[in-house]
């Protein structure tokens, strides 16, 4: 059946939780709980498809330094396949401290990115191509675009930019199977001022229109058809990070075992509306029974 493919830096995040207020400058506050995880993004993604038994193949970029060592052993810990595509000698990843107070979420973040060759594009085909599906997220344009005349699935996933538009991002929806944007980004990328408009210009794009609206579940735009696939209910939300990254491993799962679109966007919502109630990208999550199990609920 193939695998699940995708390429992008890890992230790691240092989580402070259980504090009244941020600090001054100057000022020094204790929080009640901490910890370190593996962060959002590409690599997430492939973690939580793995929990749900689906074969997964990403490239990624890691050193020698203690988060590189970090990220490798719980990757190997996840039984996560990946390629460490990075020769040099830097911290190739992105890390971030994250303060969670009742209110919200401050971060402040370290990011290394490192240059990629045309030697560094070809090596990574090479490695994800056979993939029955691959996780686009920005950059390796012209390895989605050979994946794609392989006959991969391409799911674009974006985060928030403050220039964000469909001209800046033309290229990857153009070549995109399916775009999943939460409402915010719907909004911005279209420059419109409800989701029923930025759907409809998004349908240039796809068949299948999917926009995430958080609590209130997603709504697809077949056509004509709009219809909303709702959220789990009860839902305790803990912390946002990383809901969009499970939400697209349920989705993704859906679609590798050739589901209807309907039914992959509710595997989507039970991954990221679990995902949601517990601390960091990783903590609360299904495996592939229990996801089953709650679908057929549902």
């Amino acid at each position: 059946m193939g695998f699940v493919s995708g390429v992008g830096m890890i992230n790691v995040d240092i989580l402070y939780s259980g504090i009244k207020n941020v600090p001054n400058e100057g000022e020094e506050v204790y929080s009640e709980k901490f910890d370190i995880q593996l962060g959002g993004g590409i690599p997430a993604t492939m973690v939580n498809l793995s929990r749900l038994g689906v074969p997964t193949k990403f490239c990624t970029f890691l050193g020698n330094d203690m988060f590189s060592n970090y990220a490798k052993e719980q990757l190997d810990h996840y039984n996560t396949k990946y390629y460490n595509m990075y020769k040099g000698n830097g911290i190739p990843l992105t890390i971030t401290s994250i303060i969670t107070t009742k209110r919200d979420r401050t971060f402040i973040s370290f990011s290394d990115r490192p240059e990629i060759t045309k030697s560094d594009q070809e090596s990574i085909y090479q490695k994800l191509k056979g993939a029955k599906i691959a996780d686009m997220h920005i950059g390796y344009l012209e390895v989605y675009r050979r994946l794609k005349e392989d006959g991969t699935k391409l799911i674009f996933d974006v985060g928030w930019d403050e220039e964000m538009s469909l001209e800046k991002y033309s290229d990857y929806l153009e070549l995109a199977d399916y775009f999943t944007p939460n409402q915010k980004e719907a909004l911005k990328i279209t420059n419109s001022g409800n989701v029923m408009e930025a759907a409809e210009k998004l349908k240039k794009y796809f068949k299948n229109v999917i926009i995430k609206l958080d609590k209130d579940g997603c709504m697809c735009l077949e056509g004509e058809c709009s219809y909303i696939i709702p959220p789990l209910k009860d839902i305790k939300i803990t912390d946002a990070t990383g809901a969009g990254d499970a939400f697209l491993s349920g989705f993704i799962y859906g679609l590798y075992h050739d589901y209807s679109v309907k039914d992959a966007i509710l595997f989507g919502n039970i991954t990221g509306g679990t995902c949601v109630q517990g601390m960091g990208c990783l903590t609360s999550y299904v495996n592939e029974e229990e996801l089953l199990k709650i679908a057929e609920k549902l």
